[in-house]
């Protein structure tokens, strides 16, 4: 499989790509964000169909830890926005990048550093916004934390980096 630049995982034209091709896309990326490298970004599944996508994280305590050794809050709000941010961009069919306008992020319980699962799924996908929830599990499936977020679809040819 060749190695494909993070510019390749989205177009101007929709693409019917299957889930898997859609999840190999992201494994074959070369050069991932330096948010992404940061959470141990890692793409466990693709639904489109659902809307729905789970990622794992893998954040190391020198890269994310707060002074009692837990995942600080920041930290996990960002691989809650990571995982509602990527299924933002499958259900637009790969053609939107989707920034997030707001955010709410309920923390339930310390995450710890180490392997983490995230959730996130579209909720309602409007001509102008979109609206989507995620969840973020330790690896016993006790719930750390939910958020919700309002973003904006924008087509990547769009996009001012």
């Amino acid at each position: 499989m060749s190695d494909i630049a993070p510019s390749d995982l989205v177009s101007d034209t929709p693409r019917t790509l299957t889930d898997e091709a859609i999840l190999a896309r992201f494994h074959a990326s070369k050069n991932p964000p330096g948010s992404a490298r940061t959470l141990g970004f890692h793409m466990l599944s693709v639904n489109q169909a659902e809307r729905r996508v789970e990622i794992a994280f893998e954040p190391s305590v020198e890269a994310v830890g707060n002074p009692m050794g837990q995942v600080q809050g920041g930290y996990v709000s960002a691989m809650l926005d990571e995982c509602m941010s990527v299924a933002g961009m499958i259900t637009s069919g790969m053609t939107c990048v989707v920034p997030t306008l707001e955010m709410k992020t309920s923390f339930l319980r310390p995450a710890l550093p180490g392997p983490l699962k995230g959730i996130g799924w579209v909720v309602k996908w409007g001509r102008t916004v979109c609206f989507t929830e995620g969840e973020l599990y330790d690896p016993e499936g006790r719930l750390l934390a939910k958020a919700s977020a309002t973003a904006i679809p924008t087509p990547f040819s769009k996009f001012k980096k």
